[in-house]
C-alpha cells in the first residue's frame, strides 16, 4: 500500500558508508544529516529496521506518514537498495529526497535542488540508474574540493578545526531546510536556504566585533 503524505515527499534518503572508519567522513554527510533530523525528532516517533540492505526509520511527521532510508550497500550501490524500499511502499522517484555531499560547494553551503545530473557522485549515479529516473529531490551538503587529482581519498577524510565547526554546522542548517520543505513546501526550503552559509567561530567573532 503507497504511502500518503501531502508535503510530496515520502522518503528521505541519506547516502553515506556503513562502518565505524566511515563514521565522520566527508562522503557520509548523508547519513550524518538523516542521523541529525532523527536527533530532532519527539523521542519514539520512529521506528528503526534493517530491511532492504538499510537502517530504515519509519514514523510521522506533523501526523504524515515519513520514512527515513540509510542505505548499507556502500555509496556506489546506493540505488539497489533505494529501488526496492521505494517499490515496496510504492514511493515515486518525485516523492523522493536524497541527501548527499557535494564536491562543488564550500563546506557551510547547503542547496536544494529537484533532478538535474548525478554531478559525478557515484552514489546518485546508482540511484538515477536503479530508479529510471533522475526527477527526485536532492539535498546537496557541501565538503568544499581538493587539489585535482586527489577526490578518492579526499571525500573518505575527515574535518578538523574551523572546517568542522561549519561542517556540523551546516548540517543542523540541512535538517532544518528538510523540515521546512516537509511542512512549508520545497520552493519555500529552496528559497529560505539555498543562499545560506554556516557561520564558523570566526565569521561570528568578526561579526560580534563590527557590532562592538
Amino acid at each position: 500500500m503507497a504511502l500518503r503524505n501531502e508535503s510530496g515527499i515520502k522518503l528521505i534518503v541519506g547516502l553515506g558508508n556503513p562502518g565505524s572508519e566511515y563514521e565522520k567522513t566527508r562522503h557520509n554527510a548523508g547519513f550524518m544529516t538523516v542521523e541529525e533530523l532523527l536527533r530532532s525528532m519527539p523521542e519514539g516517533a520512529f521506528e528503526a529496521v534493517h530491511t532492504a540492505e538499510s537502517r530504515v526509520f519509519s514514523g510521522r511527521f506533523r501526523g504524515k506518514k515519513l520514512v527515513f532510508q540509510l542505505p548499507l550497500t556502500y555509496m556506489n550501490c546506493s540505488g539497489s537498495a533505494v529501488k526496492t524500499l521505494s517499490c515496496r511502499l510504492g514511493i515515486l522517484p518525485e516523492e523522493i529526497m536524497v541527501i548527499s555531499d557535494d564536491l562543488d560547494l564550500p563546506v557551510g553551503r547547503i542547496r536544494m535542488r529537484r533532478g538535474g545530473s548525478d554531478g559525478g557522485h557515484n552514489g546518485l549515479k546508482s540511484i538515477i540508474s536503479e530508479l529510471g529516473s533522475a526527477n527526485f529531490l536532492r539535498m546537496r551538503i557541501g565538503i568544499g574540493r581538493p587539489a585535482p587529482g586527489k577526490t578518492v581519498d579526499y571525500v573518505l577524510t575527515g574535518f578538523e578545526g574551523e572546517e568542522s565547526v561549519q561542517f556540523q554546522e551546516s548540517l543542523k542548517l540541512a535538517a532544518e531546510a528538510v523540515r521546512t520543505a516537509l511542512t512549508a513546501g520545497i520552493s519555500a526550503a529552496m528559497n529560505k536556504y539555498n543562499a545560506v552559509r554556516s557561520e564558523s567561530k570566526t565569521d561570528l567573532q568578526m561579526e560580534k566585533t563590527k557590532e562592538n
